[in-house]
């Protein structure tokens, strides 16, 4: 038997403070990883709660971009093959008048050209004067 722990009851003590100590802090360190691992999957519950709210948003408004991209693009073509009728009409009445009346046709093209002749001999006169 050891004399020093029978005669002082005392020595174990801090050994017992010092386990107890310890314990705590095992229990602390513990109790803080329980509450943190809590806060995790309950902000991780409410991200996914989010997430799978906002993908069913995202797709219905990728689908209304698409649609009005699409629909954009059949006015576009539209609005082209009625234009290039448009010019091919032009085309073909200003031939058929041709033919139908040519010495106006004839007159109408020299007025024409000697208008933008006046025209451009004025621009160009103004910007060497200028």
């Amino acid at each position: 038997m050891n004399t020093s722990t029978a005669t002082n009851p005392y020595s174990s003590q801090p050994a017992d403070l010092a386990d107890d100590v310890a314990n705590s802090a095992t229990d602390a360190i513990r109790s803080t990883q329980s509450v943190a691992n809590s806060a995790f999957d309950k902000l991780s519950s409410k991200v996914d709660d989010v997430r799978n709210r906002a993908v069913p948003v995202i797709d219905r408004i990728s689908a209304q971009a698409e649609a009005a991209a699409r629909r954009s693009a059949d006015a576009l073509r539209d609005t082209t093959n009625q234009l290039r009728d448009k010019a091919l009409k032009a085309s073909d009445d200003t031939v058929n008048y041709i033919k139908d009346e040519p010495v106006k046709a004839m007159l109408i093209a020299a007025a024409t050209g000697a208008a933008l002749m006046a025209l451009l001999s004025l621009v160009t006169r103004s910007r060497d004067h200028g």
